[in-house]
Formats: structure tokens, sequence, C-alpha cells
């Protein structure tokens, strides 16, 4: 655990993840591509949102339980997975308990650190993460795992072409954490003491292997080892994705939506659910944010699927206008990745609790005593925000 002490927003403890993580391991986690253009905008669109709250009749209670995939939560906020949590010796694991701990979902990638069946331990309200990549037999094999293990649901992740070339520069990343990899980061790990004494405690090395892309107990590649194989695997098509969607009998979850169109041919490849993501801005840059896609997401297809969104949720005012205008809940990144670094465990319940308290202060505002309740009209939206995509398209897109 760390002991970094309470903070009062999700951005305090950006500023001390930044203080106590390498500067590799920092520029990691803030990630973005090219000229970072929806990385911005994931943010700042929650910030041209505006409320239209009441002054009297406000409800003394308000509730913020709610289901997503047929799981119970506390509150309509769901960690999302995130590959290689090298921000903590605890890593997912941490994460999970938090979430368990606050009585919500975990999304466990199937690019982390930890094996799905200690996460799971943690918290049996895991949904397990996968991308679409090596052969049908391995992905077969990745989720009878996940299966065994006891993960509740599946999510699959589409939302990734990696576009390459940060303006501000892309950290450095080893394969593996050899001698000489040490050696190269040393400077780096010794200016930053606290977090090197975390894995020292822990009698660890953050590790950049990733466990669940092999059957238990194999030698598990290197991060970037899998991110090859990935990359060498031909995108999938929307028979590949009904394929995959026939092979989990539980919920499903599609990652990375942001067109009618394509949430449409989501539907139609029988998913429980979608999320609109531009994957934080770590996809082709100048996608739109999620939120300014939603309303007419949600107008096509709300009826039919649960639509959840992930992309630059910061507070819980932010969560409330993506209810309002037709999300069931929210996934969060770097938002809790930032509190797993500041103070490990603690760190991310903390998060989870200030976006609680966002969520239950606007819902006081706006005059809403549940959730539920929230409809558009609880929003003000400004003159050209909106981004319908692919509304009028009738032609499939090209395979």
């Amino acid at each position: 655990m760390g002991n970094g002490g309470w903070f009062e927003t999700v951005a305090e403890a950006q500023r001390r993840a930044k203080k106590r993580l390498p500067k590799s391991v920092y520029k990691a986690l803030l990630a973005g591509s090219e000229h970072g253009v929806s990385y911005r905008d994931n943010a700042e669109a929650f910030a041209q949102l505006g409320f239209a709250p009441h002054v009297a009749g406000l409800p003394a209670k308000r509730d913020m339980a709610t289901t997503v995939m047929g799981e119970q939560i506390s509150l309509p906020v769901v960690i999302s997975p995130t590959g290689v949590q090298a921000v903590h010796a605890e890593g997912e694991v941490a994460v999970a308990r938090a979430a368990a701990a606050r009585g919500t979902a975990m999304g466990l990638s199937s690019f982390a650190s930890k094996p799905v069946e200690e996460v799971v331990a943690a918290n049996p309200q895991t949904f397990f993460q996968m991308y679409w990549m090596g052969s049908k037999d391995s992905m077969l094999r990745n989720m009878e795992r996940a299966r065994t293990a006891g993960a509740k649901g599946l999510i699959a992740t589409l939302d990734w072409s990696f576009s390459h070339g940060r303006d501000w520069g892309s950290p450095t990343i080893p394969e593996r954490l050899d001698l000489r990899a040490m050696l190269r980061f040393a400077p780096e790990g010794l200016a930053r003491p606290r977090w090197l004494l975390d894995f020292v405690k822990s009698r660890s090395l953050p590790d950049l292997t990733v466990p669940n892309v092999v059957e238990r107990g194999q030698q598990p590649p290197t991060f970037f080892g899998a991110y090859g194989e990935w990359m060498g695997t031909p995108p999938p098509s929307w028979e590949d994705l009904a394929w995959l969607r026939r092979q989990w009998d539980g919920p499903f979850l599609l990652k990375g939506i942001c067109r009618v169109d394509d949430a449409r041919r989501a539907v139609d490849a029988g998913v429980t659910a979608i999320s609109l993501s531009n994957h934080g801005g770590n996809n082709l840059d100048a996608t739109p944010a999620p939120i300014r896609t939603l309303p007419a997401v949600a107008e096509a297809v709300g009826h039919q699927v649960e639509i959840l969104l992930d992309g630059g949720v910061r507070r819980g005012s932010d969560v409330v206008k993506a209810l309002a205008l037709g999300a069931k809940a929210v996934l969060i990144g770097r938002a809790y990745l930032w509190g797993l670094a500041a103070n490990g465990q603690p760190g991310v319940e903390n998060v989870l609790d200030i976006l609680r308290g966002g969520i239950d202060s606007a819902l006081l505002g706006l005059g809403r005593s549940s959730v539920h309740e929230l409809t558009p009209d609880d929003v003000v939206i400004p003159p050209g925000f909106t981004r319908p995509l692919g509304v009028g398209a009738s032609e499939p897109a090209p395979r």
C-alpha cells in the first residue's frame, strides 16, 4: 500500500502520480496519439456541457445503484481494462480489491500483468477483455480460461489501431526487465524511490509479461511479444465478431463504437452492450470524444443494448452528463490508474469515492432521486456539440 494519503480530485491524483512515477511509466499512462486532439477533446467535451439545476423540492436521498451486463453495482462507474499496470506492485489485484470494496465491477485486460484467477478471487464481478489476435483456437483457449476462472462477462476491444508517433514523444519501455534494462532505467527509478520501494517490499519487479494470453501455467509472452501477435493478426470482420460472440455464453460488450451504423451492426452481431470509445485518445487521432457521439447512438440503439462510454471521465458530474445523454454507466481508465499510482488500493478507492460524491451532488442539484431518472433535459448542450457519425450510412462498411 502507498502512504500518499487522501486526495480531493482526480486532478490531484494525477499530480501525485506524476511526482511518484518514473518518467517513462508516467508517459506511458498519459499516452494519447499523434497531435493529441482526441485525448484533449475527451475531457474538454464534458466541460462544454452545462446543467439545468433546481433549487427547491430536492431529494433527501439519491440512489446510484444500477446493473451493467447483469451485475448489480453500487454506482454507474466500472473499471476499464488497461494493460500492464506497472504503476504499482499489486497492479490489477489492488484495483480489483478497491472496486470490490466500493461495490463495482472490474474490467481485466488480456494484456494485464496479473493472472485472471487472482483478479477474480479479489473481485468476483470481473469482466475479461480480449483483442482479436492470434488464431481462433488460441482465442477459444483464452476465453475458456477466463470462463473457468469465473469471469462474469467478456469485453471485445476494437478501438485500437495504435497510431504511431506522439508530438510530445513516446516513452521508452523495455521488452523485459533484464539486467541491461535495469541499469539503463536505474536513474529514472532511483529518482522515484517511493515507487521503487513498493516493488522492493513486494519482492518483485515491474512485470512486463502478459499471463492471460496463454494457458494457465505456461510461460507468458512479453507485452511486446503479444502486441506483435496482435499486429500480425488480420482485423476481424463483422462475421468474425458474431462468431466470437457465439463462443461466449454470458454477457458480451463490444468496446470502441463511435458510429451509429457500427452500433447497429453490433446489435445484429448479438452483443449485450457497447462502449463508445476512442481508446482514451490512443487510437486514430481526431476521432471525436465519445460523449459527442453518444446522443445519436443512444437514439438509434439505446432500446436494444446497454450503452457504456469511456474516455475523459474525471469527475462525478461527467458521469451524470453521460447518463443524462443515454449511457447506462461509464468506464474509467486513467483516473483509477492515477489513483493506483498515488496511493495503491486506497488511492483507487479514493477515486471511486470522488466520483460517487460528484454524482451525488449533481443528482441533488438536478432534483433527481436516482441515476435512472436523468434525461437530456438535465443537460445544456451547446450548438454544434454532437457528432452524429454514420447516421445516414446505408451501405455496409468495406471489409
